[in-house]
């Protein structure tokens, strides 16, 4: 059985957690920031989460050996 290959697309896109979860960066934050508030823009920082139901998807067809 040859090895599978990970979509290296999605491989910089999520990256696991310890626990399995999916972490992606938060979209909105590349241009056109001057209208977008303070309190907005720093939440937008922080890693958000997959939906487990995604997530299951995305750790076995597209990172397999994450």
């Amino acid at each position: 059985m040859p090895k599978m290959k990970t979509k290296k697309s999605a491989a910089k896109r999520y990256s696991l957690t310890g626990s399995g979860k999916v972490k992606h960066k938060k979209q909105n934050l590349r241009h056109i920031l001057t209208k977008r508030s303070p309190k907005r823009k720093r939440n937008l920082r922080a890693a958000g989460y997959v939906a487990e139901a995604d997530a299951k998807k995305i750790r076995k067809q597209m990172l397999p050996y994450g």
